[in-house]
């Protein structure tokens, strides 16, 4: 798999996802100089918080999409599945962004919050576009997988990356939207959290197991370029695949029971 850095992929690929990943490193950095003039607080947490988070978190998901995509062949890349995958990906994108911007700037939550019939429906919609962009890669992945310019291993990781992340995402954000919050337990008045991250040190929190589904899209791909450079087989992705889907549904569980990830 050819080693490119994104700036390299904007200048030699300039796809959907190259663009998605700009649009969204533009939106974080909206968010992050908005909240220097606006200081309101959501629970003890910066209004503009969330939009950060979710923008940051975009940039990494349409970053990893876009390198895949310029380590393919150009035919690979006009492939009617990425021009799909890009094109609902990107509505996906800008409705979860749109929703979460207004109920920011009204300082309302957006997540678990079914207020209103309005609130409803956006609520559904947003979970909607989540799935949506859980399932798309698996699109990019299978092409990916056709690829014979990749090595065994880069096939594979992306392959089981896209699948382990849409199958995990849908098992932990599928429970967690179906309740009233990510806790599992009340946090006491400023209980600790873990740094940046925000997550409760006190008691049970999904939001942890939910990081580590989302993000099986990159560490699994990673894996399998290690394995191809160094001349491991391509079996080992399995079970890394295995292993991760393991520690993530420990950490659900452990989140199920009411404890934190680290008690601070």
């Amino acid at each position: 798999m050819t080693t490119m850095t994104l700036p390299a992929v904007t200048r030699a690929n300039p796809s959907v996802f190259t663009q998605l990943t700009a649009a969204a490193l533009a939106l974080l950095f909206i968010t992050l100089l908005w909240s220097l003039v606006d200081p309101r607080l959501l629970d003890d947490v910066p209004v503009w918080m969330k939009p950060a988070k979710f923008s940051l978190s975009f940039v990494v998901h349409f970053a990893t999409l876009a390198l895949i995509t310029a380590a393919l062949s150009p035919a690979s890349r006009k492939s009617r599945l990425i021009g799909v995958a890009g094109a609902v990906m990107a509505v996906a994108f800008l409705t979860e962004m749109a929703y979460l911007f207004l109920q920011a700037a009204q300082a309302e939550h957006s997540h678990f919050n079914l207020s209103t019939p309005f609130h409803f429906m956006a609520y559904q919609v947003m979970g909607l576009g989540a799935v949506l962009l859980i399932a798309m890669p698996i699109l990019v992945a299978h092409v990916a997988r056709r690829e014979t310019g990749l090595g065994a291993g880069t096939r594979a990781g992306i392959w089981w990356g896209a699948l382990v992340s849409f199958g995990l995402t849908l098992v932990v954000a599928g429970y967690m939207s179906n309740g009233t919050g990510h806790f599992v337990g009340t946090p006491s008045p400023g209980a600790a959290t873990i740094p940046f991250l925000g997550w409760s040190a006190e008691v049970g929190d999904l939001r942890p197991a939910h990081f580590l589904s989302l993000h099986a899209l990159q560490l699994l791909p990673l894996i399998g370029l290690w394995a191809d450079r160094t001349g491991r087989p391509a079996r080992i992705i399995p079970a890394a695949a295995t292993v991760y889907a393991l520690i993530t549904f420990g950490v659900f569980a452990q989140a199920l029971m009411g404890l934190p990830l680290i008690r601070l």
